[in-house]
């Protein structure tokens, strides 16, 4: 349909203009349809196949659905193609992702193309055909892991490196005094209570407080403040900690019938070493050497014989022991190696299928599920230097190969079983995540983990993937979790800003508050030109200004009487809503033009 045409009884939204279009309702697209919500921008659903509870949410938002299949042209046009600013594919199969978005550029070449897709090498290729490529693994993970090893997530502006670090006060004060020109993003009270996002530098903070910092590295390090290193082990600690895990690896080779077989070996050449030593006649020795003695033990249990002594002309009894030595030796010499290749098989058999004991792990990071999003983070942990242990349940696990080419240990069991979390040394991990695909295994799985933490529990972070944002905040509130990181929360923002022209750059949590850093470009005719910084919203903090009219020239930090020109870029940081607030007054928000907006589903 013509952008100027009138859409008919039939299709109700075919004339609207400046909406977007959200084709798939399962996972990630319910909290990009409540996000777009809640930042009154209009929305139609395009799902053949929903979920009956995730429909009635769109009804009591007010946002139109249409069951029918978005690989379709009419379905496309009855949603109002012709006017949408953008178009997000976040079906529940890559193939038919993939197939809207074409048929969506085969439609209409202007409109933004949003898509959820996890294959590198598809997403490439859209990519060369002007289609966003967003991944909710990737985007969710750094925030994971950010939460595991209390690492500085660095953050890249207009090329140049910055960091966003968190760190606990260790004495009371103002942010200016205890961290000079570093910008403040977060305090997050020590007792509990609301997180002061974006705070001024003359904030009073207490001892105890957890406060998120934005600068450079040296910057950072100059305030001493370190991240990781604070927590993390010295090398020297992790030369002892692999030699342990070596000892323990040995430890677990040797299993009972191999040691008793050893120990009998050995009594039988200690035996004979001193019969010999004591009565054994060498011509032109009045005693046989004790080294010569073992010598010639050994020859004669392995059978080797390379004639330079011999029971010959000893006496009839030492003949005779000569002879219970050879059999007995070759007895037990047998035994030995038998056992010592069935342990070293069986290991290797364990090791294949994940299910042998691990011993002597320390300070370890523990992730339970191996998805797409548990893959991604293991993937960034050893890229990290940390040392990581799996616990998958399933044996058919895709990943699988994937994770033992990193040599990263994986043990096939359930996570939610006490004898599954001390089999991989629970006690001793340095941080726990949680990343099944099912909420409520991750809930079942953290009260496990929590109950066999014991007195560990308040220092160890366990992080919890939990894919509903409303239960996030309800197992945060109700369970005590410190660390419920909701991958459609971290991830909707990015899908959102792509399709309204807000470019999500990173985003991490603050306490539970999670923030989003974007880049934002000034409009000639917008709201924010000739605006002083200091004019925007309290919970919002510009972190730095690429100058147009200077090359790029990136203005860090700016100051707050700083102002806004046509055609800079801007990097902001702040909640969500705060952003988009920005960008509406920059640029006012796309509405239905001479349209009235149904109030429910479309059936």
């Amino acid at each position: 349909m013509a952008a100027g045409q009138t859409a008919g009884p039939d299709q109700p939204y075919a004339g609207w203009r400046g909406h977007v279009i959200v084709c798939g309702l399962h996972g990630v697209g319910l909290s990009i349809v409540e996000e777009l919500n809640l930042s009154g921008v209009p929305a139609v659903v395009v799902d053949d196949d929903p979920d009956l509870r995730l429909a009635r949410s769109l009804l009591g938002w007010g946002v139109p659905h249409i069951p029918a299949s978005p690989r379709s042209p009419e379905t496309l046009a009855e949603a109002g193609l012709a006017g949408a600013a953008a178009v997000i594919c976040a079906l529940e199969h890559d193939l038919a992702t993939l197939e809207t978005a074409l048929l969506t550029r085969e439609l209409r070449a202007d409109v933004r193309v949003i898509v959820q897709l996890g294959n590198p090498a598809v997403g490439r290729a859209l990519t060369g055909i002007a289609i966003s490529v967003l991944d909710v693994a990737g985007l969710s993970a750094p925030a994971i892991v950010e939460a595991c090893l209390h690492t500085p997530q660095e953050i890249r502006l207009a090329g140049q490196a910055f960091c966003a670090a968190r760190t606990v006060a260790r004495r009371a004060g103002r942010l200016r005094e205890l961290y000079g020109a570093l910008a403040p993003v977060a305090v997050a009270p020590a007792g509990g209570g609301e997180v002061v996002v974006c705070p001024g530098r003359d904030e009073p903070v207490a001892a105890g407080d957890e406060v998120t910092l934005f600068g450079t590295a040296e910057e950072l390090r100059a305030a001493g403040v370190t991240g990781r290193a604070e927590h993390g082990p010295t090398r020297p600690e992790r030369r002892v900690r692999y030699l342990r895990l070596l000892a323990a690896a040995l430890a677990q080779a040797a299993d009972r019938r191999l040691a008793i077989a050893l120990g009998a070996l050995f009594a039988v050449l200690a035996g004979s070493t001193i019969v010999l030593r004591l009565a054994y006649h060498l011509p032109g020795y009045r005693s046989f050497p004790l080294l010569d003695a073992a010598y010639f033990t050994v020859e004669t249990v392995t059978t080797v014989g390379y004639g330079d002594f011999s029971f010959r002309h000893q006496s009839p009894w030492l003949m005779a022991g000569a002879i219970a030595l050879m059999l007995a030796g070759a007895l037990f010499v047998a035994v030995f190696f038998a056992l010592l290749t069935n342990a070293l098989i069986s290991r290797r058999i364990e090791e294949s299928l994940g299910r042998r004991r691990f011993t002597g792990l320390s300070g370890h990071v523990l992730v339970i599920g191996l998805g797409a999003v548990g893959m991604t983070v293991v993937q960034r942990l050893v890229g990290q230097g940390a040392d990581v242990v799996v616990v998958e349940k399933s044996e058919g696990n895709r990943h699988l190969a994937e994770l033992r080419g990193l040599g990263v240990p994986v043990l096939i069991a359930d996570g939610t079983q006490p004898q599954t979390l001390a089999s991989v040394s629970l006690a001793s991990a340095a941080a726990v995540a949680i990343l099944t695909s099912d909420d409520l295994a991750n809930l079942e799985t953290g009260l496990a983990v929590r109950d066999q933490l014991g007195e560990r529990w308040g220092s160890t972070p366990v992080v919890l993937r939990m894919f509903d944002p409303q239960l996030a905040r309800t197992v945060r509130s109700s369970f005590g979790f410190g660390f419920v990181r909701s991958t459609a929360a971290l991830a909707a923002p990015w899908f959102v800003g792509a399709a309204l022209g807000l470019e999500v750059l990173n985003t991490f949590y603050a306490g539970d508050e999670p923030l989003l850093v974007a880049r934002l470009t000034v409009t000639q005719d917008g709201g924010l030109a000739g605006l002083a910084m200091r004019d925007l919203a309290a919970r919002t903090r510009v972190l730095a200004i690429s100058r147009s009219s200077d090359d790029g020239y990136l203005e860090y930090p700016p100051r707050r009487g700083t102002r806004f020109r046509a055609g800079d870029r801007a990097y902001l940081i702040g909640p969500y809503e705060e952003l988009l607030a920005v960008l509406r007054r920059d640029r006012p928000a796309p509405g239905a033009a001479d349209q009235t907006r149904p109030t429910g589903r479309t059936d």
